[in-house]
């Protein structure tokens, strides 16, 4: 009787742990979709360089992040004229496979060459969108491009600052491609298998360089879209679309008043009420998702203007780095439902614009010049609870990937001490 009440909790031991999901960072705001991890277990105090350097690998131009599952890290980066998919192992950083093609590409205002949008895994493919509109799926094991397009040429986009810039979103059997066409194809879906189109979002809002994400409005599946690309006068703000069809749920205007201006940040979901941000003029703004799929402004928060990096939901609060320039940011936290702001720290002057991950029961925030801190977040304020340099590079804007363990940071821009544009793996396990 004991031996089978045993075997029978080793079986159920056994399902849990096979039912488990795995530590893996498919995207680049991760598994939920907002900047946060279930890991636990993680080290919270470290040596004053910081967690263990697990390995390094060199990178080429380009901001956007890695992305981990099933062992394996997608770097997409721009070497030599190229855009280039590369495949580590996660515990060493060896390559196990590379696919490349010319994407020779020059920024109308400046910024590098590399592509802006970070890969996607889902169910063994990987998904790139490059910065000339080259879309592809590629075998996760192997490479082997499963499918193709070039959407440039396909789809008739609209011109843009930076080329594309919107990361795309896996939703079931569909893959969520933020465009703007000629033909107003704000939004559109494909089948993630094929390519095939399944539907289009008809908008006159074109492609920003937000990435749109997922959220469930009243037991409806939704994509969030923060569009907006180079129009003169600029107009964008956020679609809520049906992930079902395409259909246009609402279309709320939020867009800087000046014709150079992109909208980065993505959308942040908290209960039926959506933040977006740009950081030019107009600054921040919530908006609340009625039962009928209308939409309305809750409030404006014009300080709240995060940039290159996206707020994070917890507690009720929005938590997020504002401010377009260094010397004006600033790490602040707004209610949710009232729109007031609870507290501004510029946290010594240390991480001026950075990245939030939320895991383990606080915040890892990424300064944008290489440093590392484990942040305590309350709607009280901000402590700093360790910190570490781990390099001195600018335009390190990229969000940090978590997984199994192991934090990925990507160091963008060459830095003191003659050290190269890499991606860095971290140890948090104490391995």
């Amino acid at each position: 009787m004991i031996a089978g009440r045993l075997v029978s909790k080793i079986a159920v031991v056994m399902l849990l742990a096979a039912s488990a999901p795995a530590a893996d960072w498919p995207r680049y705001l991760g598994p939920n979709n907002d900047s946060s991890s279930s890991e636990t277990k993680l080290l919270h105090e470290w040596p004053k360089e910081g967690p263990h350097k697990l390995w390094e690998y060199p990178k080429g131009d380009g901001h956007t992040g890695p992305v981990v599952a099933g062992g394996r890290v997608v770097l997409f980066h721009a070497l030599d004229g190229h855009e280039v998919i590369d495949c580590l192992d996660a515990a060493t950083g060896a390559r196990q496979w590379r696919v490349s093609y010319p994407a020779d590409y020059q920024a109308q205002f400046g910024a590098g060459p590399g592509p802006r949008t970070a890969p996607v895994i889902d169910g063994g493919l990987v998904f790139t969108l490059g910065i000339k509109g080259t879309l592809q799926a590629l075998d996760l094991a192997t490479g082997a491009v499963k499918w193709k397009r070039e959407l440039a040429s396909e789809y008739k986009l609209l011109p843009t600052f930076f080329g594309q810039g919107g990361t795309p979103l896996v939703m079931g059997d569909k893959l969520i491609v933020p465009l703007g066409t000629e033909d107003q194809k704000s939004v559109v879906a494909l089948d993630k298998q094929t390519g095939r189109e399944l539907w289009a979002a008809k908008h006159a809002w074109g492609s920003s360089y937000s990435s749109p994400v997922p959220a469930k409005f009243y037991g409806r599946e939704c994509v969030l879209a923060f569009q907006g690309g180079m129009d003169d006068p600029p107009t964008g703000g956020l679609l809520v679309i049906d992930a079902a069809d395409g259909t246009v749920f609402s279309a709320t205007p939020h867009r800087a008043r000046m014709f150079a201006s992109v909208s980065i940040s993505a959308p942040v979901v908290s209960g039926n009420r959506v933040f977006i941000a740009e950081a030019y003029t107009e600054g921040g703004a919530c908006v609340e998702i009625a039962p009928d799929f209308t939409a309305k402004v809750a409030w404006r928060a014009r300080k709240f203007d995060t940039y290159l990096m996206s707020a994070v939901p917890y507690d009720g609060c929005f938590f997020g780095f504002a401010g377009q320039h260094q010397q004006n940011a600033a790490l602040v936290c707004y209610e949710v439902a009232s729109g007031n702001e609870l507290w501004r720290d510029d946290l010594g002057g240390r991480f001026q614009r950075g990245s939030l991950l939320r895991a383990d029961g606080g915040f890892l925030c990424l300064g944008e010049n290489g440093d590392l801190a484990w942040l305590d977040l309350t709607r009280k304020g901000a402590k700093i609870t360790a910190a570490a340099k781990f390099f001195h590079a600018p335009e390190t804007w990229t969000a940090p990937a978590l997984s199994d363990g192991r934090l990925f940071i990507c160091q963008n821009e060459a830095g003191a001490n003659g050290t190269k544009p890499r991606l860095i793996c971290y140890d948090l396990h104490g391995r």
